[in-house]
């Protein structure tokens, strides 16, 4: 199985690898509960394994990747404690933000006129995306998205946070948006969204957010049974 790009970038080597890997788990390219080698890997990104030992640790760290006796390694798997701990989170922060930012929406401001404008791009690239099922492009353009709305808010320590703990939210994301087609009205709610971040209406943002973030109980039922080799309680 070679689905790695080789690593270059200005970026250490071990977090290339790490950045590298993570986004293969998350895509499900290496799948929850597969076991994974540090040789088979350092040779499909043309790296030695030291790197990839650095990559290992992060994953670890971040709990996308178990250390089994005989230091084997293998892909955690979708924890359903973890993908609602981490929505939960999401959710909390994220609609502080999203009210802040309504609140402080200043339609003469350059700022936000870039930023309005910014965001209606990526609307259209998420049509096209949703129009083609392009799921991998989706997430990235979804992730945008939001990051553009938090980097109004003016706090870099939340983009951070909401980061870190995104791995395991958007691992299981990518799953319900490729089973469920979720795409075309994610387009809609994100446009939605942007409207209602213009109008200063803290209320109606907090209300649209909560629809758009919440949709697990719904929805992992129906995944844990058709994959269940991939969930854990």
């Amino acid at each position: 199985m070679n689905f790695l790009q080789p690593a270059s970038s200005y970026k250490s080597l071990g977090y290339q690898a790490y950045e590298t890997l993570r986004d293969a788990i998350i895509t499900l390219k290496l799948e929850p509960g597969q076991m994974v080698m540090e040789v088979e890997l350092a040779e499909q990104l043309n790296i030695s394994r030291t790197p990839i030992r650095e990559a290992f640790q992060l994953l670890v760290n971040e709990q996308l990747l178990q250390v089994l006796p005989q230091r084997t390694k293998k892909i955690s798997l979708i924890s359903e404690l973890k993908v609602k701990e981490s929505s939960f989170v999401r959710y909390s922060l994220e609609s502080s933000a999203f009210q802040l930012v309504t609140r402080q929406w200043d339609a003469s401001d350059a700022r936000y006129q870039a930023a309005e404008q910014d965001i209606r791009m990526l609307l259209e690239q998420q049509h096209k995306a949703a129009e083609n099922q392009d799921v991998l492009s989706f997430l990235k353009l979804d992730e945008q998205f939001h990051q553009q709305v938090l980097k109004l808010a003016g706090n870099e320590t939340l983009l951070e946070v909401v980061h870190s703990m995104r791995g395991h939210l958007n691992r299981y994301r990518y799953l319900a948006m490729k089973e469920f087609q979720l795409t075309k009205q994610l387009v809609q709610e994100h446009a939605d969204l942007l409207h209602t971040l213009t109008t200063g209406n803290t209320s109606a943002v907090k209300q649209l957010l909560e629809a758009h973030l919440n949709k697990l109980e719904e929805e992992i039922p129906l995944l844990r049974d058709k994959f269940p080799n991939y969930f854990q309680a």
